[in-house]
Order: structure tokens, then C-alpha cells, then sequence
């Protein structure tokens, strides 16, 4: 909704100030220019880009256009989860956990946290650093060392759509020079006609250039910057599982361990100590 009200207010300011200075809407319909703009970066997107990065793209930007996923409640499923998997650990060692790491989507304890469940990604990550810490003996500086070396590559790999939308953005006050100049290549061809045909060629050509400016600042490149955002609190959930479980393999309680997790979330979601310990004990108390 809030990307949805910044684009109406985009709008609102570029074609009312157009509007208002005695401008025609119908000067910006111009297919062709449009044509050759949109068709430029299509092509430059396909050509720059691996099928996996243009799906992934495609996914991140229906991510930064639904509703943000990562709320308070998000957090309190995903603390929750891990401090209940760390209770079974500690109870009944690693292999305790096996029925339910093995196909999390059956497992009765993920299904209580639906909206962890939902996020295969991150079901996945967990499931899978916990199944790698039961397969032997590993200490803490090995695992923090091997999750650092997998969340590097996780971090590389999510943020190349937005690089490349942004690059691409970049390039789109060039692709409006190009329909422009062919604009220009038209009119010249109509040099010796009549003074206000002229003048709409020339009028058309310029929209061109408008067009490449208004969507690489107005629209391309706040997009890939929400874009990094997004995956920028991805990898802050993905840190916070780390951060739990390497205090889980250090031998802290499974309330410090998750607590230590805690201080890795973002800012405008993370809960308090206090907050934690209230959900620690009301589990408790249901148990």
C-alpha cells in the first residue's frame, strides 16, 4: 500500500505540474517512443541477465508490492520455533529433532508457526543447519565459520536483481536519448513541411528523452532500492538463526541462545528482551 500511495504521489506531482503549466495528456501517447524505450530494456534485461535472475527479480518485486511479511508477529513465530527446536535438542539431544527437520511440512511444531511454514527458504536453511549439526561433532567457530560462508553466498546471490535493475535503470535516460533521436530522424525527414506538423514530431521525439529520465528516477531505480531493502531483511532473519545456533553449539541456554538471535532482527520488528521472556514463559505455561 505504501508503494502504491509513493507512486500516486509521483504521478500526481509530475503530470499535475505538466497539467498545470498548460500541458496536454494526450502529448505523452506516443507508442512508438514507448516501443523502442520499453523494448530496449526488455531486450538489455534478457540479454544481461540469466533466466534465474530475471525469475528471482520477478520475485522480489512481487515481494516489495504485497504486504511486508516481516511484522512483529513473523518475529515472535520465528523466535518461538527456534526456542522450542533448542528445548528438544536439550532434552533429547540432536536426533530428537529428526522427525521434524526431516519434512518440516509434516512436522506438528512447524505447523503451529504458519507463517515461518510458509517461507520455504527459510524452513529450508533451518532445517538444513540443524540436520548438518546432527550429522557429527562441530564446534561453534566451525559452524559460524561455515554459516558465514553460506549466508556470503546467499547475500551475493539475492542481491543481483536488484544490481542489475539498478544498472538497467541507469541505462534508461539512454534508451530515451535513442527514441528521441530516431523522434528527430522522422522529422527531419519532414523538414519541408508544415511548421506545426514540425513541431508535434519534434514534441514527440522530446517525450522520448522524458520517458527514459521519469522511469529510471521515478520508478526503476526506487524500485531496486526496495528491492535490497527487502532482501536486506531477508538476510537479517537468516542471521538470526545463525546467531542461534551457533549459542546453541557454544552451550548457552536456549533462552540466551535465542535472545543472542533476537538482537539480529530488524529494528522496526524487533521485539524486546522482555517481550521474549513473556512468550517463553506463557509456552511454558501451556506446556
Amino acid at each position: 500500500m505504501q508503494k502504491l500511495f509513493g507512486l500516486i504521489i509521483v504521478l500526481a506531482g509530475v503530470v499535475g505540474g505538466f497539467l498545470w503549466s498548460g500541458g496536454v495528456l494526450n502529448a505523452f501517447w506516443q507508442p512508438g517512443e514507448l516501443t523502442i524505450i520499453i523494448g530496449a530494456w526488455i531486450g538489455a534485461m534478457v540479454i544481461a541477465n540469466p533466466r534465474s535472475i530475471l525469475k528471482e527479480m520477478m520475485r522480489q518485486i512481487y515481494g516489495v508490492l504485497k504486504k511486508n511479511m516481516y511484522t512483529k508477529a513473523f518475529q515472535q513465530q520465528l523466535l518461538m520455533l527456534l526456542y522450542e527446536l533448542l528445548e528438544l535438542v536439550q532434552a533429547g539431544g540432536l536426533k530428537a529433532l529428526d522427525e521434524h527437520i526431516e519434512v518440516p511440512a509434516n512436522s506438528e511444531l512447524f505447523k503451529k508457526y504458519p507463517l515461518i511454514l510458509a517461507d520455504k527458504g527459510l524452513v529450508t536453511f533451518i532445517s538444513d543447519n540443524f540436520r548438518l549439526m546432527a550429522m557429527g561433532r562441530i564446534n561453534a567457530h566451525e559452524l559460524e565459520n561455515i554459516l558465514e560462508q553460506e549466508l556470503g553466498a546467499v547475500e551475493e546471490e539475492m542481491m543481483l536483481p536488484s544490481r542489475s535493475l539498478s544498472r538497467t535503470a541507469e541505462a534508461m535516460p539512454g534508451f530515451g536519448i535513442c527514441a528521441a533521436v530516431l523522434g528527430i530522424i522522422i522529422t527531419m525527414q519532414s523538414i519541408d513541411g508544415d511548421i506545426a506538423v514540425i513541431g508535434v514530431k519534434v514534441a514527440a521525439a522530446l517525450v522520448g528523452t522524458f520517458l527514459g529520465v521519469f522511469l529510471c528516477y521515478c520508478l526503476m531505480d526506487p524500485m531496486a532500492n526496495a528491492m535490497e531493502q527487502l532482501t536486506k531483511r531477508q538476510l537479517a532473519v537468516l542471521e538470526c538463526v545463525r546467531t542461534v545456533l551457533v549459542n546453541q553449539v557454544a552451550g548457552k541456554p536456549a533462552l540466551l541462545a535465542v535472545d543472542a538471535g533476537r538482537k539480529m532482527l530488524p529494528l522496526d520488528s524487533k521485539p524486546t528482551f522482555a517481550a521474549l521472556d513473556g512468550w517463553v514463559d506463557k509456552l511454558s505455561g501451556n506446556k
